[in-house]
């Protein structure tokens, strides 16, 4: 028996005090976030180099390359230990970093290698904040409200985003990039804060797995054995390595192209959030996201993106990054919340470490191709890049639900796999 399709209130999982303290402690560091990136690409593209989009792609890889190579390693911890103290060290990890940046820049003494340095470091503390910030969700909301939980987190962080890269943008011109980095570093202390505010004994922890031999293999093993859970890698490793390098492609356009400043840049980021944003509330409503659902987006992630390669001015640039950023989140949250809900609770951590390793581990490939496009060829270039991609995952899903014939997957599942069955799984039952 299935789960009947359904919805739930846009923010019902706002109601569960844990997940409240977590969602605005979030979304006041993602505003952070968000202004750190623009700041940082600025830094890199306009003052320690000559335009170098390929420096620039060099340094956003190297942020994800422990990512690739300490997934499993990072999984497995996360498994093993209590989430809540794991993300209370990466996040005071990840504020003292920024904050060395930030001095840096602000007293003039930084350098490209520091930026490489600490981008480096930086990407080791997120391989291991990624799977227990993942797998944490799920311990803070009921079963049936895991995809609310996900849907609110995607939107915080796009809610930061209309703000960020805009506020960034303005800091910039006025006050330079040390001070907006500087945000940054002191926008840690919410989450961490919202973190020490939280009731540990209101959470749904799972029983810490005990430490063994083979644990990465078997956290491996076990996605490979659930081929949909592997064509959902497949989706999100093509966005993520072709299709979403917009830091990069957005300040290629404007800057190349349309020959704008720091604050036309700064609003692109603002105003692609406006889609990005819609998508995380309609994806908090939904409580069972589809196959579907994640092909018709990825789709229109590949015609906006087609959109965004001939636009003739920034003015229609802005506006076709609404539905790509719109698309794009769908995507992601809609497969995001499948993979949690088809987990079992003992394996999440070490699956969102391999799923989030597919998703960003790839971004050591794409960002320095996408830069080097870039460089070589031009910006509209890298943008077409993205379109072709998306195109692909398509197709290749289609020839998979053409020889299955199980294209209904989850609801109307033809097959007895359990990957997709809600109800009776594993995933679900622990936690109700």
């Amino acid at each position: 028996m299935h789960q009947k399709e359904g919805s739930v209130p846009v923010f019902a999982s706002l109601s569960i005090r844990n997940f409240r303290y977590f969602f605005f402690g979030g979304f006041i560091s993602n505003i952070g976030t968000w202004m750190a990136r623009i700041g940082q690409d600025w830094l890199v593209l306009n003052d320690l180099t000559n335009h170098s989009s390929l420096l620039l792609g060099l340094i956003t890889a190297l942020q994800f390359v422990p990512v690739l190579f300490l997934a499993g390693y990072a999984g497995t911890l996360a498994d093993r230990f209590d989430k809540h103290k794991l993300l209370q060290i990466t996040q005071t990890c990840m504020m003292a970093m920024s904050l060395t940046l930030s001095l840096l820049v602000i007293f003039g003494v930084v350098q490209l290698w520091h930026v490489f340095a600490i981008a480096f470091v930086f990407g080791i503390i997120t391989a291991f904040d990624n799977p227990a910030r993942q797998a944490f969700a799920p311990e803070m909301v009921p079963v049936h409200l895991i995809p609310n939980a996900v849907g609110l987190n995607t939107t915080s962080f796009n809610a930061a985003r209309l703000i960020g890269p805009g506020v960034a943008g303005f800091m910039i011109a006025w006050w330079g990039v040390g001070p907006t980095l500087l945000v940054n570093a002191i926008s840690f202390i919410a989450v961490i804060g919202s973190l020490a505010m939280q009731h540990t004994d209101e959470l749904h922890a799972p029983k810490p797995v005990a430490r063994e031999k083979g644990a990465i293999r078997a956290g491996i093993k076990y996605v490979a054995n659930r081929p949909r859970i592997v064509l959902l890698m497949f989706t999100v490793f093509m966005l993520g390595t072709f299709g979403m390098n917009f830091q990069i492609t957005n300040l290629l356009m404007a800057t190349q192209v349309y020959g704008a400043g720091s604050e036309e840049f700064g609003m692109l980021g603002t105003i692609m959030a406006i889609g990005s944003l819609s998508a995380g509330l309609l994806a908090a409503k939904r409580t069972n996201p589809r196959l579907r659902l994640i092909m018709i987006s990825m789709a229109g992630f590949g015609a906006s993106m087609v959109v965004l390669t001939i636009s003739p001015n920034i003015y229609v640039y802005a506006i076709a990054l609404i539905p790509t950023g719109l698309t794009a989140l769908t995507v992601m949250t809609a497969a995001n919340s499948s993979v949690q809900l088809t987990t079992e609770p003992e394996m999440r951590g070490r699956v969102m470490a391999l799923y989030m390793a597919i998703f960003m581990g790839g971004t050591p490939i794409g960002s320095p191709l996408i830069g080097w496009i870039g460089q070589v060829v031009g910006a509209r270039a890298t943008l077409a890049v993205g379109a072709i991609a998306a195109f692909i995952a398509v197709a290749v899903v289609l020839i998979y639900v053409a020889r299955s014939k199980d294209w209904d997957w989850p609801r109307h599942s033809k097959t007895k796999d359990p990957d997709f069955d809600y109800i009776g799984h594993g995933a679900t039952s622990e936690l109700k």
